[in-house]
């Protein structure tokens, strides 16, 4: 009996242990599905995050502004999130500008106009928008070209032609030259290299390093506006001008062959006796190098430099079909002294030619046609007249306010 009774003891001891067994499995089970619930609750209560925080837009000149200067940079930033679009305007003109490449920021690249209202409208992601208003000032001196040579409406000129532009104020500052130099473009239908020269604060000269294509359309644009000169100082509006190309016309001079050829775009087109200066004096010497036609008179006065009336030198005579090339008193011109053309160097220091050829010259010159002279130990210095070519180019740009 007793041993029965350890027998049947037996199969409930391993029932007892199955049971404790299936609990504890049972409790692990519990336990692994439990889990994930708790991280579901973590899940929605307490990790949950939160909204992200609109962009914030900065304006920059602030809101009300009212003596902003020209030459201030309008910039627009956005934290937070990238900006979308950027508008800048005034009287129906938009300001150029840029972003960076986070399109965090957008500063404008043109000067402001003086004395004008401006809006400003910007979007970042999301639909944020902002806006602001400021107003530029006036300046107290008001810079402006004064004058641009040559510049004719019709007018054809040479191949050699220089840009002179004039302003109406003083430049005194190299910085305040810069700036300006920085505003002024030229455009040509067959582009060439070109730079400007400045020759005092109120002139600068745009040449190019080899001579203009002929026939073609060069376009001269100040953009002026807003643009800093001096203290006190700004643009005030822009001016463009249009000037042709005409013919590249080259006439050449050997004061020793006394002999003067005109090419039209190449070709030979007149073959012209004449006598140059009798170089008894440096004022009585024609001067040798590359020139320029500068204009042209018909008649045209000439008097005697430096000689008062009386004086077995001194002259004052109306000269016919007159070609000007220098700022020395030298033409190209009429005169009735055929026995000396192709044989002696009589003139004052002119290009004299018999009178038919001197009209058929006066007739078809352009301002800014080459006249090349050699044969003279006399060189024409590069800024008297229109002798720009004098100087290489090298040297041309050493005048430059950007050099």
């Amino acid at each position: 009996m007793n041993v029965g009774s350890r027998r049947l003891r037996t199969p409930l001891a391993g029932l007892a242990a199955a049971a404790t067994a299936v609990l504890v499995a049972s409790c692990s089970s519990g336990s692994a599905e439990t889990a994930p619930v708790a991280d579901r609750k973590d899940a929605g209560a307490g990790n949950t995050q939160a909204t992200p925080a609109a962009p914030v837009i900065k304006i920059s000149p602030a809101e009300g502004s009212t003596t902003v200067r020209p030459d201030k940079k309008v910039v627009v930033t956005a934290a937070g999130g990238p900006l979308e679009q950027v508008t800048v305007e005034s009287d129906g003109e938009q300001l150029e500008g840029e972003f960076d490449a986070a399109r965090g920021k957008w500063v404008s690249t043109g000067p402001l106009k003086p004395a004008s209202d401006y809006t400003v409208s910007a979007t970042a992601a999301g639909g944020v928008t902002a806006s602001s208003s400021f107003t530029t000032l006036k300046p107290k001196i008001e810079l402006a070209v004064a004058d641009v040579t040559p510049a004719v409406k019709g007018e054809k000129v040479g191949v050699g032609a220089p840009i002179i532009v004039r302003f109406n104020h003083p430049i005194p500052s190299k910085a305040g030259k810069a700036n300006v130099e920085r505003a002024l473009q030229v455009a040509a239908e067959h582009p060439v290299e070109g730079a400007w020269r400045w020759i005092d604060d109120t002139t600068v000269i745009y040449r190019t390093a080899k001579f203009w294509k002929a026939h073609q359309k060069v376009t001269f644009t100040a953009h002026l506006e807003g643009v800093q000169g001096g203290k006190e100082m700004y643009g005030t509006k822009n001016l463009t001008k249009t000037i042709r190309i005409g013919a590249a016309q080259i006439s050449t001079v050997d004061t020793r062959k006394k002999n003067m050829i005109v090419r039209r775009d190449g070709k030979i087109i007149k073959k012209m006796l004449i006598s140059a200066g009798m170089a008894t004096t440096r004022a009585y010497t024609t001067t040798s190098g590359v020139h320029l036609v500068m204009g042209k008179s018909n008649p045209e006065r000439m008097i005697s430099p430096g000689f008062e009336k009386g004086h077995p030198e001194y002259y004052d005579v109306m000269i016919n079909h007159a070609v000007r090339f220098s700022n020395s008193g030298e033409y190209v011109h009429a005169k009735n002294n055929v026995w000396a053309q192709g044989r002696r160097n009589v003139s004052h220091g002119c290009i004299n030619a018999r009178p038919d050829q001197a009209k058929w010259f006066y007739e078809n010159a352009q301002r800014g046609d080459v006249i090349t002279i050699k044969g003279t130990d006399r060189e024409v210095e590069w800024n008297n007249g229109w002798s720009y070519w004098q100087l290489s180019f090298k040297e041309w740009k050493k005048g430059s306010a950007l050099s």
